[in-house]
């Protein structure tokens, strides 16, 4: 098939999924229950299908928060999933000790299992310690075992301590092997860590619980990321800022929602994620939303937004 045939073809397919969007019934109609339904198919459609553009380079991008419980780990899996299924290659490295990242994503990371943290601490090679996940095509994890959680105190004595994940990835570049876009999962704290994630990646991934403690752990978070940047790593910035939880039915999430757009109004995609009961099932079956329930707000929301930050890596804008 020749390029300008492909070409037919995805915009065919476009123009199709288009179509029965439009043949749904509008939502405003009928019950609340029937107005979702119908939403959520006619986004599905709209959404189902498309491959996402490559970055202009790769991205490498530190998720952080050191508010738990704001769906950090859990935007992690989800944005990487979303950006896999559409075509992207995706690295997920789980810099938690507690390797929730891991488990969503049905990887082993048992104490025996090759991890991030022989990386850290012992210089094995990246790639040596990823793994496929099983259930998504060109989704990739270097996973973390509970030896993770002394790596912060054996760090402390070696050789350029805050910079060694930065180097594994370098390294993992030059054998060719490339990824689009890299996540880091960290632990919510400003330990060596999280400092190795954010002197690795050049941009911060904040998501941002729709609740008032959240704006003032974003207050401190900011503070962080300018030491780092300060002292360690003058290209990192926040380039992208996600509002989860939002529940549409509470004044708060409007306010909080608006404080954050008013305040960074091009980091803040135009996707929320809504609290979802499947999004918080998912993970029990070592699965991810986007495979446990594609159809779900949830997985459509982060589909969403997925979206929004490949259009953005493709048009340069990190």
């Amino acid at each position: 098939m020749d390029d300008d045939e492909a070409l037919s073809r995805l915009k065919a397919d476009h123009a199709d999924r288009e179509a029965l969007a439009a043949a749904l019934p509008t939502p405003g109609t009928d019950t609340p229950l029937a107005r979702e339904l119908a939403d959520n198919a006619r986004r599905r459609i709209q959404l189902t299908g498309r491959q996402f553009p490559k970055p202009v380079s790769q991205r490498v991008l530190t998720v952080a928060n050191q508010k738990g419980g704001v769906g950090k780990t859990t935007t992690t899996v989800n944005v990487a999933a979303a950006l896999a299924q559409s075509g992207l290659t995706i690295l997920v490295i789980d810099l938690d000790p507690q390797g929730n990242a891991s488990t969503a994503l049905g990887i082993d990371h048992h104490a025996e299992v090759p991890s991030i943290y022989d990386v850290l601490v012992d210089g094995t090679p990246l790639l040596d310690v990823v793994q496929p996940c099983t259930t998504i095509e060109k989704l990739f994890c270097a996973p973390a075992t509970i030896d993770l959680a002394g790596a912060e105190i054996e760090l402390v004595s070696l050789v350029a301590r805050e910079s060694r994940l930065q180097k594994a990835i370098a390294a993992a570049a030059e054998t060719g092997h490339e990824f689009d876009y890299i996540l880091i999962d960290c632990p919510p704290s400003l330990g060596l860590l999280t400092v190795n994630a954010m002197v690795a990646a050049s941009e911060v991934f904040i998501p941002i619980q729709c609740e008032y403690y959240a704006l003032e752990g974003l207050s401190q978070l900011l503070k962080n990321i300018d030491l780092v940047k300060r002292h360690l790593n003058p290209t990192l910035h926040v380039s992208t800022i996600l509002l989860t939880m939002y529940d549409g039915r509470t004044r708060l999430s409007a306010q909080v929602a608006d404080e954050v757009r008013e305040h960074f109004p091009e980091e803040v995609l135009r996707t929320t994620v809504p609290r979802s009961v499947r999004v918080s099932e998912a993970p029990s079956f070592g699965e991810t939303v986007m495979t446990y329930d594609p159809a779900s707000s949830g997985a459509l929301a982060y589909l969403e937004a997925a979206g929004e930050i490949a259009d953005r890596g493709a048009a340069g804008r990190t």
